[in-house]
C-alpha cells in the first residue's frame, strides 16, 4: 500500500488525498505550520492519520527552532502543540498524540535541545510504527466476526489511507480477506467528500478486494434487500457509554442496519476511546466550508445565495452499535464497562494478542 505520510530529512511528506484517485502525489511539509494547513485541508485525514501527522508536526517544529536552550525551546514548543491542536476538533487522536508528545517533551526537560529533539522524533515514529501494529491486531479481532462469505457495507474512509497504514474497520476486512474469507465490500460515495467513492474504492481496487460504489441514500435499498452480513465503518471519537463520532451520515447507515437485522460494528484503536466524556452529547462537532456542499470539483452545483448546514461528522448513539472492535479486544454493550476494562488492558496486547477477545 502506499504510505499515507512519512518523516523525511526534508519535512513531513503527506500524501495528497483530493487529488485521488486521479493523481497519486505528495506534499512535502517543511515546517509545523505546513502540517497544521495539510490538516485542516484534509491532505490528510482520518482520526487515526491526524494523530500520526500532529505528531510528526510537532517533531518538526521541534527540529525547526532556532531555540538555543530549553528555557527558550519551552514556550515554543506549547505554541507548536496548540497551532496543531487548533486543526481538527472532533477527532481526539489529535489531541491523544499531542499529549503522548508534551510527555516526551516533558520528560527530556533536564536535557538539551538535541536530546530533546532526538527523542521527539523517536516518539513521532513510535507512534507511526505502533499505528501500524494496532490496525493490524484490530484487523484479527474484527475478522473473527465476519462470515466466510459475504457483504459488508461501509462508510466514508476508514482504510490504510486514513492510518499510518492497513486500516481500521477497511483493516478488519482486509484481515478477512488474508484469512481466506470471501468478502464483497459496499461502499457510501460519503458526500460531500466522496472519501468512499473516491478513497475507500481506490485502496480496495489496489488490494483486488471487490468492492462497488453506493450513493448514500442507497443504503437503505441495499441494506433491506442485499442479505448484508454486516456494516463496518470507523470513528473519530467514542464516548465512554458507546455513543460514536463518525464521517456524517454514519447515524443514518446504523440505523437502517438496526432496522434490517444487520450488525453495525465500529473499528477504532482505544486511542479513539474519550472515556472522560459520558455520552456522544460532549463531543464536539466540526464545522466546514460551504463551499464543499455547494460546489463539486470547483463546480457550483446549489443556487448562489442558498444558506449551506456542513457538520462534518455525527453522533451514531450506542444503543445502535453491536460492538467496537479495538487493538485489544471487542466490546459489548453495555460499554461503559466492557471499554473501561479494554482501556486497561496491558498496552503489549496489540502487536501479540490473539484473534478475538470480547470484553
Amino acid at each position: 500500500m502506499i504510505p499515507t505520510l512519512e518523516w523525511t530529512e526534508a519535512g513531513v511528506r503527506l500524501l495528497d488525498q483530493p487529488a485521488l484517485p486521479g493523481k497519486v502525489e505528495y506534499r512535502l511539509c517543511r515546517d509545523h505550520r505546513e502540517v497544521a494547513a495539510g490538516i485542516r485541508e484534509m491532505v490528510v485525514r482520518g482520526a487515526p492519520a491526524i494523530g500520526v501527522a500532529a505528531a510528526m508536526g510537532v517533531a518538526l517544529g521541534v527540529k525547526r527552532s532556532a531555540a538555543r536552550t530549553m528555557a527558550e525551546l519551552a514556550p515554543e514548543f506549547d505554541a507548536i502543540c496548540e497551532e496543531l491542536g487548533k486543526t481538527r476538533p472532533t477527532a481526539v487522536n489529535l489531541f491523544w498524540a499531542i499529549e503522548r508528545m508534551r510527555g516526551c517533551f516533558a520528560a527530556h526537560a533536564a536535557g538539551s535541545v538535541a536530546e530533546a529533539r532526538q527523542a521527539l522524533e523517536a516518539e513521532a515514529l513510535r507512534i507511526y510504527s505502533d499505528d501500524i501494529a494496532i490496525n493490524r491486531a484490530m484487523g484479527r479481532h474484527g475478522a473473527a466476526l465476519l462470515p466466510a462469505a459475504g457483504k459488508v457495507l461501509t462508510h466514508c474512509n476508514a482504510g490504510a489511507l486514513a492510518t499510518a497504514g492497513y486500516g481500521t474497520a477497511l483493516g478488519v476486512i482486509r484481515a478477512a480477506v488474508e484469512a481466506g474469507k470471501q468478502i464483497e465490500v459496499f461502499a457510501d460515495e460519503t458526500r460531500p467528500y466522496l472519501q468512499g467513492a473516491r478513497l475507500t474504492a481506490w485502496e480496495l481496487q489496489q488490494d483486488q478486494i471487490p468492492v462497488t460504489v453506493i450513493t448514500d441514500n442507497m443504503a437503505g435499498h441495499f441494506l433491506r434487500t442485499g442479505n448484508f452480513a454486516a456494516v463496518i465503518v470507523g470513528a473519530d471519537r467514542i464516548a465512554a457509554n458507546g455513543d460514536v463520532a463518525n464521517k456524517i451520515g454514519t447515524y443514518g447507515v446504523a440505523v437502517l442496519a438496526k432496522e434490517n437485522g444487520v450488525p453495525f460494528y465500529v473499528a477504532a484503536p482505544r486511542s479513539t476511546l474519550d472515556l472522560g466524556l459520558a455520552s456522544g452529547e460532549a463531543i464536539p462537532i466540526e464545522q466546514r466550508s460551504a463551499a464543499e456542499v455547494t460546489h463539486l470539483q470547483g463546480v457550483r452545483i446549489t443556487p448562489e445565495g442558498v444558506p449551506v448546514a456542513h457538520p462534518a461528522f455525527d453522533v451514531t448513539p450506542h444503543r445502535y452499535v453491536t460492538a467496537i472492535i479495538t487493538e485489544a479486544g471487542v466490546a459489548r454493550p453495555p460499554y461503559e464497562a466492557s471499554l473501561a476494562r479494554l482501556m486497561q488492558h496491558a498496552d503489549a496486547a496489540p502487536a501479540s494478542g490473539p484473534g478475538r477477545r470480547d470484553a
